[in-house]
């Protein structure tokens, strides 16, 4: 307190009146009784808007100087928007008054003071907290958190796009650490991922049944199959699941990126793993060769594959029919010809069993059993309950 309220006070204590006008004085004096010291915060009001800052009232004998550097960034168009006159406001003493020099006040420290504490709520509160990104670093990104500068570890991002692409858009953060005393604000987008990831497979998983026909995105392909992402579980469509034809690998049929419909085939809720498939969408080609093909025909296909054992070879859209080896053998040593995958060959059903998902074939036509012609007996060989033929 000044020297003057504490005479003020002494004289009270001491049972002299106090007149009306002494009165008012002393409730001026308390009013704007602050200590006026460097780091403290004090209330006052705006007197005039310069070119360079603006004149505050906050008690003392001269009026404090507010930088506009210290106003916000960026600075407003209209400075009694966020400093009107005729209003208390808060402000921080970045200087204290000389006979040189008046006090100088920051408003962005007094921003600051109340973002660290609403900070210090999120971080409590384990809340989500929207940052645009202002630069990237060595190491990560920096981040604006509501006028403060934070710090987010390439290893706690989870983002499709190039961080440069980043720069100047939000991203959804929670604070891993924070500390005001080295202005540090650690924060994770991994988080804040990893947990939407969980509720939603929950969700998934309480929802989605068997036999369902769901639409998925394309995340990654492997030798056994491609990874669907269901909208938070990534699902396996295996290899054999692609397409009743042949596939080689996922990557001659899918891309990463790629929007597939897929049919749920498998969950197993344990394991949290779901199966998928796209080919069980269509009719089962071998319950259709019965009916386009026989036992006998001659028929051209597509060579496949070429194992030791022989060529598969496409004769119907879907069904595979394998040429053993040694007809394979025959036919290159009578032609004088390596035969390859995708070449066209023409060949001959010399086995046909649909039902067992088996067709053999050759170059050669099958040859069938002549059926056995029936012989006549002699007469006197032949009894009256015996028949004429056998």
């Amino acid at each position: 307190m000044s020297e003057a309220g504490k005479e003020q006070r002494l004289n009270q204590e001491e049972g002299q009146e106090l007149t009306a006008e002494q009165q008012q004085f002393q409730s001026l004096l308390e009013q704007f009784d602050y200590a006026f010291e460097r780091g403290k915060i004090v209330k006052g009001q705006v007197v005039r808007y310069e070119a360079r800052g603006v004149l505050v009232d906050i008690g003392a004998k001269n009026l404090a100087f507010l930088p506009n550097k210290e106003i916000i960034t960026p600075l407003p168009e209209n400075m009694d928007e966020v400093l009107p006159k005729g209003e208390d406001i808060e402000f921080y003493i970045l200087r204290e008054d000389t006979e040189d020099e008046k006090f100088v006040l920051s408003r962005k420290r007094v921003y600051q003071a109340q973002t660290w504490t609403k900070l210090n709520d999120v971080l409590a509160n384990d809340e989500v907290i929207d940052c645009t990104v202002s630069n990237v670093v060595k190491g990560g990104l920096l981040v604006d958190v509501q006028g403060l500068r934070g710090f987010v570890p390439s290893s706690h991002l989870r983002v499709r796009d190039s961080f440069e692409s980043l720069v100047g858009k939000q991203l959804p953060l929670k604070i891993l650490s924070l500390d005001q005393a080295q202005n540090n604000i650690i924060l994770s987008h991994r988080k804040v991922v990893t947990e939407q990831l969980a509720e939603q497979r929950k969700d998934l998983f309480t929802n989605l049944d068997e036999g369902a026909l769901v639409e998925g995105e394309v995340v990654r392909l492997t030798d056994f199959g491609a990874f669907i992402d269901l909208g938070g579980v990534d699902g396996l469509l295996p290899l054999s699941q692609m397409s009743w034809r042949w596939v080689e690998h996922p990557s001659d049929i899918l891309k990463v990126g790629d929007k597939v419909k897929v049919e749920v085939i498998g969950i197993d809720m344990e394991k949290q793993r779901v199966s998928l498939s796209i080919k069980s969408q269509y009719e089962d080609p071998w319950t259709q060769v019965g009916k386009e093909l026989s036992l006998g025909d001659k028929v051209e296909g597509t060579i496949t594959r070429l194992k030791h054992f022989g060529a598969f070879v496409e004769v119907f859209p879907g069904v595979e029919a394998l040429l053993p080896s040694r007809d394979l053998t025959d036919y290159e040593n009578e032609h004088e010809k390596k035969l390859d995958t995708g070449e066209t060959v023409a060949v001959y059903i010399v086995k046909f069993s649909p039902g067992e998902r088996r067709i053999s074939l050759s170059f050669r036509p099958p040859v069938f059993q002549q059926p056995v012609e029936p012989k006549e007996v002699p007469a006197e060989m032949l009894s009256d309950d015996e028949p004429a033929e056998v």
